[in-house]
């Protein structure tokens, strides 16, 4: 253990916060298996019985037992929880009683097989969310899971055995349990009790034995659910070695940390790591320590480093940068964080460019001293090395810039006794002592540490050549100045130290904050933008400012195609950015262009916009230098802005959806009233229409033509009334006002009584009709289904020519039924084949065929209401035509009672 160190007062607040919710909550614990008949369940109420022998109010809420009788056995005694019904197709099925427990509130809960799909009608659609609900209310839960009902593990477990499992659990709910019960049981062992039918019995125990139970898929199914154990096992370590603060490695997993030096010998390094920790089947971290030596390498060799650390997150390492005076310092504070037990680096990798003053210990040495726990791994360097130029020692990079430094020092200590001169008669020693000393520090402040080295050896001659006696001479008369100068030579170089450490760490800390602000500032803008011009031009300007460049925002229109950015009008045509690269981070939702494997000779990088939903742009960056797309702090900063500015997008986008859609309500709805008002009215007045024109056409002394007349007003007053009930009929079923009326029916009479409405309006049109003997009931409103039929045997009459051919046709194949009325008539138009059941929207803009458009329309609206669906297409009816089809559920009708003959 180390010593605790001053808390973040955040950090602690946060954590006061989860204890006090983790305390209201419920305890979860999950018995897991690898697969049934292990003895989660019976383990489970084994341990319930315990705590019931304790006193604790036990309650089993749901307990399967597959009729096993040891299971069964142990159950006996313990208090249960009755189920709730729940009608589902004509059945009444048995489902936990979520509302029970929770009025019962027991203090401990059994709720067997976590995975549970409930029945519709229940509240939640799965069981674990019902756990979830009793964990809120501060019951304790012990549950059950299989390995197979994990969802990040459903594919893997399918390709193995063969089987889908349809039942499964969120692993981020596996993940949050409070505790995790291993139940392992020998793949030998349980083939053998499935044998003695303790798993299954009779038909269910041979197909168990045929398929799933197979000793190769029992095996692996365990090797699954004991390294997703193991896996927890270990996160919950790493849990409490952060809340306990260890501070040693422990070598409870054989994890890698890289150490990426500034030689060419890093890359394999980070290829040696790759593959070691392939063989080893561990996670491992890539970590690069910049110095302020490293600092102020060449940018090339910079970004060749950066290079090296990419390639190491390519090959799946956790990579940082770490910045920091002490390489070892960093790596083993690193390793530590992350309980990482092996580190490799490069073998004779230098510790720093200045270590030489301390003497030449290799990096090796001192991990050795600085994390003596960690196992230290030296590789070898590749036989072909990369041709590239080995990096220059700091003081080799800015030759005359080093030495304006020098001689800035060299002045520094020259005009600091030029002022002590005169005042040395009139302070003692110590002070001019103490003058020299700050010029020490005013020169490792402002120039760094190897002019601080230099300004405290000048500050010992000068105060010895001019202000110890002899005076103007190095010589000494008193031998306690020897004390005297080797203290302040001492005092000068660590206090030389330390300023320049610290002007190191405030320029780390303020970059850092640099970055910080610049995000809080965007997520402050972007929050007041209600536009999405807004939000383009506040992320392209913080974006210029943060890559000390340009910065493009490419964004989606209606018809999902990038719009370049205003501002890209501005550029000449060689600096625009390549508009089909852009696509191509769009559609992969991958980044492109500069430092990425896609046209990486590009000076423009494409960061894809990816939001919670979808992606909603991409970004297009040419920042000064490389260092911003390669170093991963940056990058994944840039990422972060990229992250901000995609949910920006999409809460301005949703915000106008919102906005559409409420017009588009209100629209509906004034619609809607207009058109119930509107039928309302007309049809009392039609009604008269009709009814006198049936009673001018029955008087006897009418002659042919006014007789003519007569009926022809008494049809059209007819046709008129049918349009203005459609209007009524969707207006109400738009509202909601009409409640089907659900009897389970069979399809022949609904048809039939189809076609006696509507005999006189398919005189002239053959009937065909193919209904297999057997179909199912439906479970429907049969007056609004032979709307739905008259409708679509109407349109068929309308646009078809006589002598045409109606098809009608039903089957189900697959659990539901297909009906479908076909012609052979013109066919329908292609281009709005989408929109045909719009309302108002009709087969021909302009045509003597009479319709407001709203038969289709309302076919549509009754068989959504009956859960179903129906859609057009191109039919193939002696010769073409046209096709609509419904698919309808079907549920599980009434069992009929046998009549007994006499």
């Amino acid at each position: 253990m180390i010593d605790s160190p001053r808390p973040d007062p955040d950090a602690l607040l946060a954590q006061l916060r989860e204890q006090e919710e983790a305390a209201r909550r419920g305890k979860l614990r999950i018995y897991f298996g690898s697969s049934a008949g292990v003895g989660k369940t019976y383990a489970m109420l084994q341990a319930a019985r315990k705590l019931k022998a304790e006193g604790v109010d036990v309650l089993a809420g749901v307990v399967v037992t597959h009729g096993r009788s040891e299971t069964v056995a142990v159950a006996e005694g313990l208090p249960m929880l009755a189920p709730k019904l729940i009608e589902y197709r004509g059945r009444s099925l048995p489902e936990f009683d979520l509302d029970g427990a929770l009025a019962r509130q027991p203090a401990l809960i059994l709720v067997d097989e976590l995975a549970h799909a409930n029945v519709p009608g229940s509240r939640h659609p799965k069981r674990w969310q019902d756990v979830e609900e009793l964990l809120a209310a501060g019951i304790d839960v012990y549950s059950t899971l299989n390995v197979q009902h994990l969802e990040s593990l459903n594919d893997v477990v399918g390709g193995i055995t063969g089987v889908r499992v349809q039942e499964t659990l969120p692993d981020t709910f596996f993940d949050r349990a409070d505790e995790v019960v291993l139940v392992d049981t020998p793949a030998d062992e349980l083939l053998a009790r499935l044998k003695a039918g303790k798993v299954y019995t009779g038909a269910a125990a041979e197909r168990a034995t045929q398929h799933f139970f197979r000793k190769g898929n029992l095996m692996a199914l365990r090797e699954l659910a004991l390294r997703r154990t193991a896996d927890r096992v270990e996160d919950d370590v790493q849990a409490w070695r952060s809340n306990q603060r260890v501070a040693e490695v422990w070598k409870t997993e054989a994890a890698i940390l890289c150490a990426i030096g500034p030689t060419p010998a890093a890359e394999s390094v980070v290829r040696s790591a790759a593959l070691l920790a392939q063989q080893l089947n561990v996670s491992w971290h890539a970590v690069y320590v910049e110095t302020p030596a490293l600092q102020r390498l060449p940018d090339a060799q910079r970004e060749r480093i950066l290079r090296v650390v990419r390639l190491a997150h390519e090959l799946g390492a956790t990579t940082a940068v770490l910045q920091q005076q002490d390489p070892a310092v960093a790596l083993a504070a690193h390793a530590r964080e992350h309980n990482l037990s092996k580190l490799m680096l490069g073998r004779g990798e230098p510790l720093s460019t200045w270590r030489r003053l301390a003497g030449p210990r290799p990096l090796a040495q001192r991990l050795g001293e600085v994390a003596p726990e960690l196992d230290v791994v030296a590789v070898a360097a590749s036989p072909v090395a990369p041709d590239v130029e080995t990096p220059k020692r700091s003081d080799e990079q800015d030759w005359p810039r080093q030495m304006r430094h020098y001689g800035m020092a060299a002045g520094a200590c020259a005009l600091t006794a030029a002022l002590s001169w005169p005042l040395q008669w009139h302070f003692a020693q110590a002070n001019i002592v103490m003058l020299f000393l700050l010029a020490v520090v005013g020169v490792a402040l402002k120039l760094g540490r190897g002019p601080a080295v230099l300004a405290s050896f000048l500050s010992v001659g000068l105060f010895d050549f001019f202000f110890v006696e002899p005076k103007l001479s190095f010589a000494v008369s008193d031998v306690q100045y020897l004390v005297t100068f080797a203290v302040m030579l001492a005092v000068g170089l660590v206090t030389g130290q330390l300023t320049a450490g610290l002007r190191y760490q405030a320029r780390v800390s303020a970059e850092r904050e640099t970055r910080a602000r610049a995000l809080f500032e965007l997520t402050s803008d972007l929050a007041g933008a209600l536009q999405a011009e807004q939000v383009l031009e506040i992320a392209e300007q913080a974006l210029a400012r943060e890559v000390h460049g340009q910065a493009l925002v490419y964004s989606l229109d209606l018809q999902d195609r990038l719009q370049p950015s205003p501002r890209e009008a501005a550029l000449a045509d060689a600096e625009r950015p390549d508009a089909g690269t852009a696509r191509w981070a769009f559609d992969h939702d991958r980044p492109a262009g500069l430092a990425t494997d896609t046209l990486p000779g590009s000076p423009w990088f494409f960061l894809p916009l990816s939001a919670a939903m979808r992606t909603r742009g991409v970004l297009a960056l040419r920042p000064s230098s490389n260092r911003s797309v390669l170093q991963p702090e940056l990058r994944a900063q840039l990422e972060t802005y990229g992250r901000i500015v995609a949910q920006a997008l999409e809460r301005v986008h949703y915000v106008e959806v919102a906005q559409g859609a409420l017009v588009q309500i209100e629209s509906e709805r004034l619609r809607n009233s207009l058109l119930s008002a509107l039928s309302h009215d007309l049809r009392t007045p039609l009604a008269v229409v009709y009814g006198m024109a049936q009673t001018l056409a029955a008087q006897p002394d009418l002659d042919g033509q006014a007789r003519e007349l007569a009926l022809t007003l008494s049809q059209q007053s007819q046709r008129v009334g049918a349009m203005v009930n459609n209007l009524l009929d969707m207006a109400r079923l738009q509202s909601g006002a009409v409640r089907l009326n659900l009897q389970w029916q069979p399809l022949d009479e609904v048809v039939g009584s189809s076609l006696q409405a509507l005999e006189q309006v398919l005189v002239g049109h053959r009937i065909e009709l193919d209904l297999p003997k057997g179909l199912p009931l439906l479970n429907l409103d049969a007056a609004l289904m032979e709307r739905v039929l008259g409708n679509l045997l109407e349109n068929a009459a309308k646009y078809t020519p006589p002598g045409s051919v109606i098809r009608i046709a039903a089957r189900n194949p697959d659990g539901k039924l297909h009906l479908e009325v076909a012609d052979n008539g013109p066919g329908l138009p292609a281009a709005q084949i989408d929109r045909l059941f719009d309302k108002f929207t009709r087969g021909e803009r302009e045509s003597s065929t009479p319709g407001v458009g709203l038969g289709l329309a309302i076919c549509r609206a009754i068989v959504e209401a009956h859960g179903g669906r129906i859609w057009a297409e191109a039919a193939e009816v002696s010769g073409g035509g046209a096709r609509f089809c419904i698919e309808l559920p079907l549920g599980q009708p009434p069992e009929m009672p046998e009549i007994e003959s006499e």
